[in-house]
């Protein structure tokens, strides 16, 4: 129409040319992010936070520069990954996440509760919002690749930071038991509804390695992850065992002492990943 004047939002016609209201949320004005990563599960117990950690960790030793976004309101465990209690501070610009060892920055809210053991008892919108407030209202300071640990499932917070950020690409994480069949293609599906690329999977738990003989034992049986794989036509990116000395370092605030070799193709792709709203 001639007289259109281009904002949609308040409009009342019905054109062809009519544009949908985005829902990206405004980063910070003070912050600086250039590759957002989510790292999901379709369900919890999978090991998804560790291997976000070791992610965050592999990608910082690359020298780049590295944020972790934890999005599990209700079950936050970034901080005891890396071993940090409080935030850097605020001020009237926003607020600064805690700062780990090896300098790559960590947003939780454990690290704003007077004590960390208390449960968050939120309904599903205002834990949305607050995940929505820790791109919003923090201040992250020249990312390279922000990860963004999600919580388990296909609820309010992942559709809320699928629509609030500009999430680049997603990594699943699953197990090799023969639910994860299932649990796998709801995560895919619900990426592919948001009009996210799946770069691909990670197999956690998924062998057990003798240390006296080296033999690999499939604990959780035999793995079928590389027929959902071919289905959906993504790569199978790495496979991770049961390996006790990350979890004593998880729990240890000691994450960025891992090894992540595993994790190389991981890497890789997501640094090919292209800007889902270019």
């Amino acid at each position: 129409m001639s007289s259109c004047s281009g904002n949609c939002s308040t409009c009342g016609s019905d054109c062809a040319d009519r544009k949908a209201e985005s829902l990206l949320a405004s980063l910070n004005p003070k912050s600086t992010v250039n590759k957002v990563i989510a790292v999901v599960s379709g369900k919890g117990g999978v090991g998804k936070s560790t291997v976000t950690a070791m992610l965050a960790v592999a990608m910082a030793r690359q020298g780049k520069r590295v944020g972790v976004l934890d999005a599990d309101i209700t079950g936050p465990s970034a901080p005891t990954a890396f071993g940090v209690t409080e935030c850097q501070g605020a001020n009237e610009d926003g607020l600064y996440p805690a700062l780990t060892r090896g300098g790559i920055q960590v947003m939780s809210i454990n690290l704003l509760l007077d004590n960390p053991a208390d449960p968050v008892v939120w309904r599903g919108p205002v834990i949305a919002g607050a995940v929505k407030q820790f791109w919003t209202d923090v201040i992250w300071e020249d990312v390279d690749y922000l990860f963004v640990d999600m919580p388990p499932g296909t609820g309010d917070v992942p559709l809320t930071v699928f629509q609030s950020l500009p999430v680049d690409g997603i990594v699943i994480v699953t197990s090799p038991q023969d639910l994860v069949s299932m649990i796998v293609s709801k995560a895919v599906k619900m990426a592919e509804m948001m009009h996210i690329p799946v770069l691909g999977f990670v197999e956690n738990y998924s062998y057990l390695e003798c240390p006296d003989c080296g033999k690999r034992i499939s604990v959780f049986g035999q793995s079928h992850l590389d027929e959902i794989a071919a289905k959906f036509g993504l790569p199978v990116l790495a496979r991770l065992p049961i390996d006790p000395a990350v979890a004593q370092a998880y729990d240890n605030g000691m994450m960025e002492t891992v090894n992540t070799d595993a994790l190389a193709q991981v890497v890789e792709a997501v640094r090919r990943a292209e800007k889902s709203n270019a």
